[in-house]
């Protein structure tokens, strides 16, 4: 299975508050409560979303997989999107850690038990058999392997086969709700770890991290955990699969972020730290970058697949790249996105619905351009991709906003 919160008060991915303020030791030391907001999250969410949308359009006119296919391929749509895969998701899962531990600091561990089954359960399950049918649908009229109506389809997912790579197997999947799967189960398995984290030895690891981010470019160093999976896992289950029994390295990765995402937001002199050392973290992120593109550019494939050392370095300079952009993000957004506006609770309730929507939208309407127009790579991209989100736009509008069902079942409070 392959391809991924409340307004001010609804977002399923819980909400960051902070007031902005001046940055004084005395500030930083206070205690965070649940009246405080770090809009500047609220703002990467919207960003990140918004960039997936451009990102899956992009899918169909690279090289690698995906449900629908151009025959014409852009290389450097290709290259800016090996990039974004390095960034996107494991910035939302940060954000998603983060996000939990205010939401914690509102509700006992049950009640937020509960609010992630109404606010990310429900809505995959009412994904998985209203919005994604259509995904498949589409890729199966798209590669010849089905010619009846959607009515005559829909049956397919009661007979509960998963689907598989390519078309192949069922039409049962969750496709892109992968995200929602993930931070789900992430969200329940951890909270035994945020209890320890409030407890003695807890907060004595909090301590060990402060003084290990307090130094240049400290925050840097907790790279070693991604590095650590990737050592343990990485051999065994190599790709990402989206399939969660089969790819426990991908999993446990973007677990590690959530926790971070938990941790690094948990005190305040973490955030100013952080964003103290931003250029630090800039530095490191354009180095990566380079290295990345260096090894497109000059080793062979022939080569790289022969050498074990370059596939572990090539992986090891990833996860850097992944750590780091995210640290850039996070300490660059803190500095100049952490501040509201009248249009950011209604932005930050629709992306909930509009990530959950926007797949089976650019399925379906690339579908109709690939089959019904002779549009090249880059007309496509821009019709598909400015239609869904106008599309998005009019679905959450007209049907999900104004009513309390369809709110519940893509995760707004009622």
């Amino acid at each position: 299975m392959k391809s991924l919160v409340r307004p001010a008060v609804s977002n399923p991915v819980p909400s960051t508050r902070t007031p902005r303020s001046s940055d004084t030791n005395a500030q930083n030391t206070q205690p965070i409560t649940s009246a405080q907001r770090r809009y500047d999250l609220d703002w990467l969410r919207i960003i990140a979303i918004l960039i997936l949308v451009f990102y899956h359009t992009g899918m169909i006119y690279v090289s690698w997989g995906f449900h629908i296919k151009s025959a014409e391929h852009s290389q450097p749509m290709e290259e800016v999107m090996r990039w974004l895969h390095r960034w996107r998701m494991p910035l939302l899962f940060f954000i998603s850690g983060a996000g939990t531990f205010f939401a914690l600091r509102r509700r006992s561990y049950g009640s937020y038990a509960g609010e992630r089954v109404r606010r990310l359960f429900i809505p995959l399950v009412f994904g998985m058999f209203v919005i994604v049918p259509p995904q498949i649908y589409a890729e199966w009229l798209f590669r010849g392997r089905f010619s009846g109506s959607y009515g005559e389809f829909y049956p397919e997912v009661f007979n509960f086969q998963p689907y598989q790579d390519g078309g192949t197997g069922g039409a049962f999947s969750w496709h892109h709700l992968w995200f929602i799967t993930y931070l789900f189960l992430y969200s329940l398995i951890s909270i035994p770890v945020f209890r320890w984290l409030e407890g003695k030895s807890g907060q004595r690891f909090m301590d060990r991290i402060s003084r290990l981010i307090a130094r240049p470019g400290g925050a840097l160093w907790l790279v070693g955990l991604l590095l650590l999976n990737d050592v343990a896992l990485g051999g065994f289950f190599p790709n990402e699969t989206h399939a969660l029994v089969n790819d426990w390295a991908y999993f446990m990765k973007n677990l590690i972020l959530f926790w971070l995402g938990y941790v690094l937001i948990s005190r305040r002199d973490f955030w100013q730290t952080i964003t103290d050392q931003r250029r630090y973290f800039l530095v490191a992120t354009l180095v990566c970058t380079v290295i990345l593109y260096s090894f497109r550019r000059f080793v062979s494939a022939e080569t790289f697949d022969n050498s074990r050392l370059l596939i572990t370095l090539f992986s090891f300079n990833g996860l850097g790249l992944t750590w780091f952009s995210v640290l850039t993000t996070i300490a660059y957004g803190y500095r100049y996105l952490n501040r509201n506006h009248r249009f950011l609770p209604h932005l930050n309730e629709a992306v909930y619905p509009f990530y959950i929507l926007h797949q089976t939208v650019i399925i379906l309407i690339g579908y109709y351009v690939l089959t019904q127009t002779n549009l090249g790579v880059y007309d496509g991209f821009l019709l598909i991709s400015l239609s869904t989100l106008t599309i998005c736009v009019f679905v959450y509008t007209l049907l999900i906003r104004p009513f309390k069902l369809t709110r519940a079942l893509f995760g707004l409070k009622a």
